[in-house]
């Protein structure tokens, strides 16, 4: 069965999309711990961010940092943090998140967008890439 994220990147589901490659796929959070809270995903199906060979977890962090370094200058923040946690999704997922202090690193806590503060948020993320 396919995971929600795979029916993103075929398009069954719609996301708010950053960018993409041929092989990974950069999408705000719809449940973000803070404004910009990004997912980055492969394309193809993997549980685990470790049972991915070398090349594509490699490429998965390069494609990762290209994300995190137009975040950072998009949404007034002190960092980007960066978390592999993968228990809520079975496909391989890292989560870029613009820190202010440590709670928005908790995954408690989350933040109400709109549709169009998501839509004009994808949109400026992406044009610094």
């Amino acid at each position: 069965m396919s995971s929600i994220f795979t029916k993103i990147v075929n398009g069954e589901i719609p996301c708010y999309k950053i960018a993409e490659d041929d092989n990974y796929l950069a999408f705000l959070d719809v449940n973000p711990n803070a404004k910009g809270h990004t997912l980055c995903i492969p394309k193809f199906e993997v549980d685990k961010i470790f049972d991915m060979d070398e090349a594509h977890y490699l490429g998965l962090m390069h494609f990762s940092r290209k994300i995190a370094i137009a975040l950072e200058k998009t949404v007034p923040c002190k960092r980007v943090g960066m978390a592999v946690v993968g228990l809520e999704v079975p496909h391989a997922h890292v989560h870029l998140i613009p820190l202010n202090e440590m709670d928005e690193m908790r995954f408690q806590n989350k933040v109400t967008l709109t549709k169009e503060e998501f839509e004009t948020l994808a949109l400026n993320i992406g044009s610094k890439m």
